[in-house]
């Protein structure tokens, strides 16, 4: 997510803009050695979320901003919010660099580019706009070969500037990358600041800063960031993430949050925590900041806490851990198919009287197209394995079918609140 750069030097790779800083809506000033965004005249740090779903919480909690992947429903976003006085940073989706079948096909860059032009004009007045954020994740390579990537890129960025002067354009990379960021500084020409979408690293990036300001010097956005991915995870003897509860993630976003973003640095504009809402990614509860239904998590809670200094009266449920049949997920717990096993959900300081339970068993969310298109919807249920449930215990049958599963327990109380933990399985054959 970049955001509208006017007085910066060549050393950050982004172009000065000549119009007078008065005449935007949205603009970044070099003050005194310090970065400030600014919108409507007025200072404006980045209190953010990735995603677009419960934005009147977000408004209740503090927030101020989402960001968005793409631009589908695009105009109803930005209308709801408005109505909740929440800016958006609107994303463009691009195929990766390497996808070079796309960017040799003159015909569908074209069609892109119409696409995307017309995009802008539709809303670039819109008041909830803050900026463009060109592409996420797109990776930006050194190899020749990429030059007709960069030609579509470059003549992207130079028509959503020359479309819209009143709105930054910005480009999210995968965690602090040197090799992008080269690339960018002498290969693209126009963005006006540079976004990080970064998990396990964020403990690294204020020393990756200092460490490469001889070279670049620009203003930053952190437009994703969270705890460890699925993929930086421990897991299990066939490789199943394992993943925390959801009373300890909430600890640790806090951790990461006060620790290690650099919310003091002077080309820090703000950050969106990821991700608010409810997602599939690895589990449906790895990175969901809500339920499916709409119950607040106390990750959220933690986050109204950093943005506002105050906690809301009811705290969501605090689980220690799940057991089956006494073991944990890192006992590597093997069944036969068809058995009968026990689930308990440990709770930390809470009455199991004063909460209820969803169990659900799973299929491993591994089966994906590739690492470029993971799944979005939960995995199968399988049928009737379920046998009985009372207050945090389960009794259950293991599936028929040979495969890796994981049974999730997800605890509501009366206020709204959630929380969530599941163990991974394997069922052997017999």
């Amino acid at each position: 997510m970049t955001v509208f750069l006017v007085t910066i030097m060549m050393i950050t790779g982004c172009t000065t803009v000549p119009a007078p800083q008065q005449h935007r809506k949205v603009y970044i000033s070099e003050e005194n050695g310090k970065y400030v965004l600014y919108r409507n005249d007025s200072p404006y740090v980045i209190k953010g979320a990735a995603g677009f779903e419960q934005l009147q919480y977000l408004r209740h909690a503090g927030g101020n901003t989402i960001r968005t992947w793409d631009t589908l429903d695009l105009g109803r976003i930005l209308d709801e919010a408005h109505a909740n006085n929440i800016a958006v940073i609107a994303g463009f989706p691009m195929p990766s660099s390497n996808y070079l079948p796309f960017y040799n096909d003159s015909a569908r860059v074209t069609h892109q580019y119409s696409a995307f032009r017309d995009i802008v004009q539709r809303y670039r007045a819109h008041p909830a706009l803050l900026m463009w954020c060109l592409g996420n994740e797109i990776d930006f390579p050194y190899s020749p070969r990429f030059r007709k990537f960069y030609k579509a890129y470059n003549r992207l960025l130079k028509m959503v500037h020359a479309e819209d002067p009143d709105h930054p354009v910005t480009t999210a990379l995968i965690n602090f990358n040197r090799r992008c960021l080269y690339n960018i500084r002498f290969k693209v020409t126009g963005l006006d600041l540079v976004s990080f979408n970064i998990f396990g690293e964020l403990p690294r990036l204020r020393h990756n800063l200092d460490k490469f300001s001889w070279f670049w010097k620009g203003p930053f956005l952190v437009s994703e960031w969270g705890i460890n991915g699925p993929w930086e995870s421990a897991s299990t003897a066939w490789g199943a993430p394992v993943e925390n509860t959801s009373t300890k993630k909430a600890e640790q976003y806090r951790q990461l949050y006060e620790q290690f973003m650099p919310v003091e640095h002077p080309r820090f504009l703000g950050a969106c925590i990821f991700y608010w809402g409810s997602k599939q990614e690895g589990t449906h509860t790895w990175f969901s900041l809500f339920s499916e239904e709409g119950a607040v998590s106390g990750t959220v809670q933690e986050m109204q806490y950093l943005w506002t200094g105050k906690m809301p009266p009811h705290k969501a449920p605090a689980l220690k851990y799940m057991l089956l049949n006494g073991k944990g997920a890192m006992d590597n717990i093997i069944f036969r198919p068809g058995t009968t096993q026990t689930a308990e959900v440990l709770p930390d300081g809470i009455s199991g009287d004063s909460l209820h339970v969803r169990w659900e068993i799973l299929e491993e969310d591994w089966y994906t197209k590739n690492r470029y298109e993971p799944n979005t919807r939960k995995p199968a249920v399988p049928d009737s394995l379920q046998l009985s449930a009372r207050e945090l215990q389960a009794v259950f049958r293991t599936p028929a079918k040979e495969g890796p599963y994981r049974i999730f327990a997800t605890v509501f109380d009366n206020y709204g609140n959630f929380a969530s933990t599941n163990t991974p399985f394997y069922v052997t054959g017999q």
